[in-house]
């Protein structure tokens, strides 16, 4: 999966809206306000930063070397994916879902109900 390949399937989940709120190469992915995914753009190769379940993050990084603690966020919630070759794109869709739906689960009631309606 390349970065415009990425960048596609996380704009293209409801309500999903897209940003460089803290520099040119940072693109942020928020839904409800809230941060699901951040795009390093000029990385080489590229990484994403992904919120993920504690528990499940730990297994994501003992079972792929491409997976780390998230860099600059909190370890235990966020985890940096570095892309390029190792990793299946079926994963990292898996992978951006579960962080999607983690902020859609925190969001308001009535926030989660207008996304649905979408």
């Amino acid at each position: 999966m390349n970065t415009e390949t990425l960048r596609s399937y996380c704009i293209s989940k409801p309500g999903a809206t897209e940003s460089f709120p803290f520099d040119e190469s940072t693109l942020v992915f928020k839904v409800g306000g809230k941060i699901f995914a951040l795009l390093d753009i000029d990385s080489r190769p590229t990484t994403v930063n992904l919120k993920c379940d504690p528990e499940r993050a730990v297994q994501l990084r003992e079972e792929h070397a491409a997976v780390v603690p998230g860099f600059h966020m909190n370890k235990r919630h966020w985890n940096t994916v570095t892309l390029g070759g190792t990793l299946r794109s079926s994963d990292l869709h898996d992978w951006i879902d579960h962080s999607y739906e983690l902020v859609v689960k925190s969001l308001p009631k009535a926030v989660r109900a207008e996304l649905s309606s979408n």
